[in-house]
């Protein structure tokens, strides 16, 4: 059968609207919901490891999708994106989504080599102390107040009680332990002194610092291992790849004329 030429016309339509309708997963109040919009969310999810692309997934990204275009309809009904307050909100929103997705480029076309990630981890390998340093300390605000603990450690007070009067909340619950840690993490002051004593010895006056004076213990030492490049390769590659960004925002900011 020939089918007349106005039904033929509607026949056709009907043909191109079928694929149109089939990029949208629904349509709120009119307004189309592409289906682009749950395959970007499903691969940001998926990318996270937060889920596997599933039917269940994308269900609940597009009820997410059709709850989000319900109040944004009712927002602009209400005139909120006009508001000062928002749109100064928006435009943070946007320069920071714009300025990722450059910093991302950046990295793609400037990646960390396995060279430059041998070379870091050897430096820090050679810059590395001998030995790490497990100690305690007390710290007093007065000198009078640290001479004191030391002549009460001297007779015969425990180091763990004393500690609880100590200003350093981090380690006086912990009878002043400060853990296992690299001396050149204290300030000078201290790690000289820590590092001066033996195994099980006190420091024989306070040591002062920005923060006080102490009275420090010397618990052990072990010498400090370095783990193989292997276990820290990620790591590395990390912060060299911080340090590129940071000096890549540097170098722009130079440029800039700031006024």
């Amino acid at each position: 059968m020939i089918l007349k030429p106005t039904r033929l016309l509607i026949a056709m339509a009907a043909m191109v609207a079928l694929p149109a309708l089939a990029q949208n997963v629904a349509t709120v109040n009119g307004k189309a919901i592409p289906a682009s919009r749950v395959d970007q969310m499903v691969k940001q999810v998926v990318a996270q490891g937060r889920a596997t692309d599933s039917p269940q997934l994308r269900e609940m990204i597009k009820k997410e999708l059709v709850g989000r275009e319900v109040l944004i309809q009712e927002a602009d009904k209400q005139g909120v994106g006009n508001r000062a307050d928002v749109k100064a909100q928006i435009d943070n929103a946007r320069q920071s989504i714009i300025i990722n997705a450059m910093l991302a480029d950046y990295v793609k076309k400037n990646p960390v080599k396995d060279a430059e990630v041998k070379a870091e981890y050897d430096k820090a390998k050679a810059g590395a102390p001998d030995k790490e340093y497990r100690a305690r300390h007390i710290l007093v605000e007065k000198e009078e107040d640290a001479k004191a603990i030391i002549a009460k450690l001297k007779g015969g007070a425990k180091f763990e009680e004393l500690a609880k009067q100590s200003k350093d909340p981090g380690s006086a619950a912990n009878g002043g332990d400060l853990g296992w840690t690299d001396p050149t993490r204290f300030v000078p002051e201290f790690s000289k002194a820590m590092v001066a004593l033996q195994k099980g010895g006190i420091t024989e006056t306070p040591v002062k610092t920005q923060y006080g004076f102490h009275v420090i213990r010397l618990e052990e030492t072990r010498p400090v291992q370095i783990p193989p490049l292997d276990q820290v390769k990620q790591q590395v590659s990390e912060q060299i790849q911080q340090r590129k960004l940071a000096e890549y925002r540097d170098s722009l900011m130079k440029k800039a004329k700031v006024q």
